[in-house]
């Protein structure tokens, strides 16, 4: 297991409630898009019973410079520490770690579906697939709350202008809190609104990341729709 010291480079809001942090890449640190990395506080000013560890998906691609992670800020000793952080602080980080990467085989499509904070993964996956030009056809499905929820939303919208084999599908759960200005598609991610994208359900490669109530919902996409259990992969992303 490898194991790093890196430093703060910058931490920036990209949603209501939802903070990015910057670090140093690492000299040798290599990893695929999908992958996570856990990172252990040093020497920090608090602790409490959940730790001074944390597992996070490496939102950055791998062409980027910087190694980026990005988190829903809540009020535990972790996160109050690294929200505080000076920038140039030291933290520890080990991995990276995970099987949440993108298959091979070009011919298969891939749809990838990410609840809240579960994007972190995919737009590591997204931007290195427009970066290296992959072949593969890319749907995102992304569900929020309202759009002030959705991380990264801007970019990920942008990358359908630059990447002709991928399609974003955003879609809000509380249409009351999402204001008058959403034209997009509402409600929660289920069989009627992926078959609005997508022709063959069974044929995609589904990529699932978010809370374990949608994780648990998405998977009984196997029994509903003829998608087989092996091509669906999932990882929750619980109490963050």
């Amino acid at each position: 297991m490898a194991s790093y010291i890196t430093r703060l480079k910058k931490r920036e809001e990209v949603a209501a409630g939802t903070m990015a942090f910057h670090w140093e890449k690492p000299f040798g640190f290599n990893f695929k898009p999908g992958h996570f990395i856990s990172l252990t506080l040093i020497d920090p000013p608090e602790t409490d019973a959940e730790g001074n560890v944390r597992a996070f998906s490496i939102a950055s691609a791998p062409y980027e410079d910087d190694l980026m992670i990005a988190t829903r800020m809540r009020d535990t000793a972790f996160k109050r520490t690294i929200k505080t952080l000076t920038l140039g602080a030291e933290i520890q980080i080990q991995g990276p770690f995970g099987s949440l990467t993108l298959h091979d085989d070009s011919t298969r499509p891939a749809t990838l579906v990410a609840g809240g904070i579960g994007i972190t993964p995919f737009r590591s996956i997204l931007l290195q697939a427009a970066e290296k030009r992959l072949l593969h056809h890319l749907f995102l499905f992304y569900s929020n709350r309202r759009p002030g929820d959705a991380a990264f939303f801007a970019e990920l919208e942008k990358l359908e202008k630059i990447n002709p084999n991928y399609k974003f599908v955003p879609t809000m759960t509380d249409r009351s809190e999402s204001g008058s200005q959403w034209r997009g598609e509402s409600g929660y991610i289920d069989k009627n609104m992926l078959a609005k994208f997508i022709t063959n359900l069974a044929e995609p490669i589904y990529y699932v990341a978010g809370p374990p109530a949608m994780v648990k919902a998405m998977k009984t996409l196997s029994s509903d729709t003829g998608v087989k259990e092996d091509n669906i992969r999932a990882e929750e992303f619980a109490g963050y």
